[in-house]
């Protein structure tokens, strides 16, 4: 299988927005099957994130729980639902595994990746 990678330039990486945030409440979306609504402390605000974990991960598997989220993306509004960030995560080529990128050990919320 040949992958083809698109290559950006380090100031267009640079201006991907990534930080620590700690999930504090996760919630069902009513009539979704894939999607739950997280509340997120990225350290100055607490912002809602709609993600399609919902199969992968149960609400305790991420309730107090910091992972990585890329935080300028525009928002999007899913299932009538506003996302204003997204959970960074590795997944296979048939997103089998879904596995969320989190730091090594807890760190302040809000906490810059560079």
């Amino acid at each position: 299988m040949n992958v083809v990678i698109k290559m950006i330039s380090v100031d267009k990486f640079r201006d991907i927005e990534m930080r620590v945030g700690t999930v504090e409440k996760v919630e069902e979306i009513s009539g979704s099957k894939n999607l739950y609504k997280l509340t997120v402390n990225i350290g100055d605000e607490k912002r809602q994130v709609i993600s399609g974990i919902k199969k992968y991960y149960k609400p305790e598997d991420l309730e107090g729980k910091q992972f990585v989220f890329v935080t300028n993306l525009e928002h999007a509004t899913l299932m009538g639902q506003k996302s204003e960030a997204m959970i960074l995560a590795a997944t296979d080529e048939n997103k089998d595994k879904v596995i969320l990128i989190k730091p090594e050990k807890y760190t302040d919320n809000g906490m810059k990746l560079t």
